[in-house]
């Protein structure tokens, strides 16, 4: 192609290119990039880099983008089945797509589309236009259909998004296609595109081909007839199968071709001059840019006018956001200062990285440590392991990051000391000489999952100390619903892509098989990236002071705790499980039998399909009680406990006991034994810290959380956890926490009182549900249920199937508890106004979560002054919305059960450095201890007055008494 005399005209497939931003960010990543308000961004922030990457790289006068509409087109009128199937597009990519929309308006781009046209269709047009007109035209598209346009000749290529897209070990962008290419990648010439097409067919466009003609049958027709009609014109010289194929399928084939052609006549109302880069509104960017929280192209928004085709004075030599060397495999083309010192400064690799492989450069980079005291520049510490099990994981590599005083950039080292290839240092030597820098809080430290990293050195001898700041846990407390992985907070606060484990790492493969200079540059990465994000970190924490207080009180002296509990671990009974199994699973047959008679005829309990056809064709249960799935209808628990008011036979109650005991024996009773360490003879739960949204820890290997308390065989699970032998369990368990927190934060009097006078609160509710001072135990139990159940938003229907009553009874007993509880239904309400005005619900200690509506009478009132908003004049809520107007009402309370329980933890944790004693689970309210019989007249009391007072060095003054129960025992059930 002659590029040098023609300007160039760039064309965007604005759909293709915005599902493939989608993906690269979203997928796999906790629903994807998000704001601190939970507004998703994977589109934008994918679509904009894209946007500057191509033009930075390609130079282009002109830019426009092609958007399909949602209206029918020529194509969905000639076959009704046209892209029929497609799966729905996902809630948050629409979201993402109105912020879109407004970011091209923007930055001044021509966004086109033409009603009953594809966006296909509307580049096709407009790039023969630019042909036409002699310009250098290239579309940048992830869709294979567009590769029938590309044209030597007139200097048309397509600039593909592949499967290299974002994946910066093969190159960075989209890859350009010509001719060649195309030819190389289908197998036909760019002519020939549409008659593949129309020979094979497209699956994805419900184009149907001739059947029975694959692409390998297809690319061979081609190869020796050249286009559609010489094949049928020589049919009678096809032979075998073929023939037969091609005479069935000509009315298809045809039909095919017409559906794959594109059309140059697409109605467009923008000129060629109408797309020519002229610059953006700034101002509105910025506003946009700051709204999406894109701060790194906020500092760059001069460069950005530039490379949008706006005056700026520069330099002559000045190139702003210039690709890079494609042999940096880590870099986006947004760079910071300081990628680009990396870039200029490689010894051993292209970040800069230096590779400390011999005792002389380890010693100087112990002295180069030895001078980082400086808190506001913590050293970042990184390391390689080939397995994500601290307990079978092998230290391969430790990388650092740091910046020397007086220096003007931070250096990059990796320490090989595990690798099977290559010059390593020797293990135990690496080690000691680090250790007075890693167990030292003189040098301050900053990690990326400090508690993972602490596990690690803590089984190679080293006990870490000095944790400064911690970006995993900063990230969660800035907003708990976004993703807090270290690749994707380096694209939001640096704008940096970093190479992935997948793309290093071959399947089979570990990291220590992988050469030292590879591993250099991946670890070196994270450590840059570690220690680059604090001063962003900290930036963002600062501007709501409270999040820092979260942050530096009580997550960060909460991650070596739970490190530690994880260690310490807890020891199972694995004989008495053996026997539990046996029992359940002679409960789970005689479940089998009753639900066989009830329903006339044997069936697979554990089917859900089978299920359906016994509920809903022989029994006739109403199917409006189910929502419609592939298989017929959902027999899922929610829709078993619905069925239930309806089904006199008892087979649902049959299927919910045995749902619930199978889960039990195949996830807890026959599945603990397998987690038990061959080394320890314990159980090593991992506690995890940032993945609830409500700020409450989570566990897993095993999911202590979620042990059921309903049923005999669940609370008999809890008799197999046990203390070391001679010594005793403890379980301490606050009362009613929750109840007494919503009792505080609405200063509900009776509530207040009732708990100041240490009452029982369910009997006070049921004194008032049913107005008379002697209550039966049914109507405590009814109480206790709509007590508990309003924390969590219970409503009548819910309730009514909860407490067994009628949804008459239900909807009174719900109105009558508003009525006598006047300030419960005041605050609850006002925690709904201030999550739809503001954004977000926050605990008593300012831990906050944050909520995105979607509904448009929801998203009207964001912005106003809570007070202003009448929650009964709002239009229908969607199930979302509604589902986060009854978590916003719920995560003050239980967001602050969690706060109350961490710093009890951290607290009782120094306590206990003085005894044997150690801490073992966080179950809920509720924390497990072992400890010899001798300490616990002493510890006691001790435990619970931590646990009590763990609110009295904070600002916060508690207007009820927390309680907490404590007992011992043999085994966990015995000290419940």
């Amino acid at each position: 192609m002659n590029s040098n005399t023609k300007p160039t005209f760039i064309l965007i497939d604005g759909h293709s290119l915005a599902f493939r931003s989608y993906f690269a960010f979203a997928k796999g990543r906790d629903g994807g990039l998000k704001t601190s308000t939970g507004v998703p961004t994977s589109v934008c922030f994918g679509f904009l880099k894209s946007l500057v990457e191509v033009i930075s790289s390609q130079k282009p006068e002109y830019m426009a983008v092609a958007f399909d509409l949602s209206d029918p087109t020529f194509r969905h009128e000639a076959d009704a089945t046209y892209k029929e199937g497609r799966p729905e597009t996902p809630e948050d990519f629409k979201q993402d797509m109105v912020n879109l929309r407004e970011l091209l308006v923007a930055l001044n781009l021509a966004v086109v589309t033409s009603p009953g046209f594809e966006a296909d269709d509307i580049l096709a047009t407009l790039g023969k236009a630019g042909v036409d007109a002699g310009y250098q035209v290239k579309i940048v598209s992830g869709d294979r259909d567009l590769f029938q346009l590309v044209d030597a000749e007139s200097n048309l290529s397509v600039l593909y998004l592949g499967q290299t897209f974002w994946k910066r070990s093969g190159g960075t962008g989209p890859v350009e296609f010509g001719p060649e290419e195309v030819k190389e990648k289908l197998g036909v010439s760019p002519q020939q595109v549409v008659d593949f097409k129309a020979l094979c067919g497209d699956k994805s466009d419900n184009i149907p081909g001739v059947k029975g003609i694959g692409e390998k049958g297809a690319i061979a027709l081609l190869t020796e007839y050249g286009n559609l009609d010489a094949i049928y014109a020589n049919l009678d010289q096809i032979k075998g199968a073929n023939q037969k194929k091609l005479e069935a399928g000509k009315a298809d084939a045809y039909h095919s071709q017409m559906m794959a052609q594109l059309r140059f006549d697409a109605p467009v109302e923008v000129g060629i001059e109408d797309c020519k880069l002229q610059g953006f509104q700034e101002a509105k960017l910025e506003e946009l840019l700051t709204q999406l929280e894109f701060k790194t192209y906020l500092k760059k928004i001069k460069e950005l006018q530039a490379i949008f085709g706006g005056k700026r004075e520069e330099k002559a030599d000045s190139k702003p956001w210039e690709i890079e060397d494609e042999s940096l495999s880590f870099f986006s083309l947004e760079e910071t200062k300081a990628a680009q010192q990396a870039q200029q400064n490689t010894d051993e690799s292209q970040l800069g990285v230096q590779i400390i492989d011999t005792p002389e450069k380890l010693d100087k980079l112990v002295e180069q440590l030895q001078q980082c005291t400086d808190k506001n520049f913590p050293t970042a510490w990184d390391t390689e392991t080939t397995d994500l099990d601290p307990q079978k994981a092998e230290l391969v590599g430790i990388g650092c990051c740091f910046q020397l005083p007086n220096s003007e950039k931070p250096q990059v080292c990796y320490l090989p000391i595990g690798h099977h290839s290559g010059q390593n240092l020797e293990r135990a030597t690496a080690l000691e000489k680090l250790r007075p820098i890693l167990e030292s809080n003189a040098y301050p430290k900053v990690l990326q999952n400090a508690k993972f990293d602490r596990l690690i050195l803590h089984y190679q001898g080293v006990k870490l100390q000095g944790v400064v700041f911690e970006t995993l846990l900063a990230s969660y407390i800035l907003n708990p619903d976004s993703s807090h992985s270290l690749s994707d907070l380096a694209i939001k606060y640096l704008g940096l892509i970093s190479q992935s484990y997948d793309q290093l790492v071959p399947k089979g493969k570990t990291i220590a098989d992988i050469d030292i200079p590879a591993v250099a540059n991946y670890c070196g990465m994270d450590a840059y990236v570690t220690f680059s994000l604090v001063s962003h970190l900290r930036q963002a924490l600062a501007e709501t002071p409270q999040l820092l207080e979260l942050l530096y009180q009580i997550e960060i002296p909460l991650e070596p705790v739970l490190a530690e509990m994880e260690i310490t671990g807890i020891s199972i009974d694995t004989a008495y499980l053996k026997t539990l199994s046996q029992q359940l699973e002679q409960k789970l047959t005689e479940i089998e039998k009753s639900a066989y008679e009830a329903a006339g005829g044997e069936f697979n309990l554990g089917s859900p399909k089978q299920v359906s056809e016994i509920l809903f064709n022989k029994l006739g249960l109403p199917t409006k009680k189910s929502r419609k799935i592939k298989t017929g209808h959902s027999t899922d628990a929610a829709t078993l406990e619905r069925l239930q008011e309806d089904d006199e036979s008892g087979v649902v109650e049959a299927i919910i006991d045995y749902r619930t005991l199978d889960k039990l024996k195949s996830t807890y009773v026959d599945a603990l034994p397998l987690l038990v360490s061959p080394k320890t003879q314990r159980i090593h739960t991992n506690f995890n810290q940032s993945v609830t949204a409500t700020g409450r820890l989570s566990s897993s290997n095993p999911n202590l959380q979620n042990i059921p308390i309903r049923t005999e065989f669940s609370r008999q699970i809890r008799k197999a956890f046990l203390p070391k032998p001679g010594w005793v369990l403890v379980a301490a368990d606050y009362s009613q926490i929750e109840l007494r927190i919503l009792a505080h934060l609405s200063q509900e009097p009776i509530l207040v009182e009732a708990y100041q006078k240490n009452l029982d609160i369910h009997s006070v509710t049921a004194q008032l549900l049913f107005e008379r001072e002697d209550i039966t135990s049914e109507e405590r139990r009814l109480a206790k249920t709509i007590n508990f159940g309003v924390i969590y938003g219970m409503g009548a229907l819910r309730f009514s199937r909860s407490a067994k009553v009628d949804k008459t009874n239900a909807n009174t007993f719900i109105q009558r508890f508003n009525d006598r509880y006047p300030k419960v239904f005041e605050y609850l309400q006002g925690v709904k106004k201030q999550a739809i005005a503001l954004g977000y619900a926050e605990t008593i200690l300012g831990r906050r979560r944050y909520f995105n509506f979607e509904t448009e009478s929801l998203k009207s009132l964001k912005g106003k002054n809570p007070e202003e908003i009448n929650l009964g004049e709002l239009k229908r809520l969607s199930a979302n919305d509604a589902g986060n107007l009854r978590a916003a009402a719920n995560a003050p309370i239980q967001g602050s059960s969690a706060d109350i329980i961490k710093i009890a933890m951290v607290k009782l944790h120094q306590i206990l450095q003085n005894y044997q004693a150690k801490l073992l689970l966080q179950v809920h309210d509720e924390l497990v201890l072992e400890m010899p019989p001798a300490e616990w007249e002493e510890l006691q009391p001790q435990i619970k007055q931590t646990m009590e007072n763990a609110l009295f060095e904070t600002n916060v003054k508690f207007s009820v008494p927390l309680i907490v129960e404590i007992h011992k025992g043999d085994n966990w059930m015995d000290a419940k």
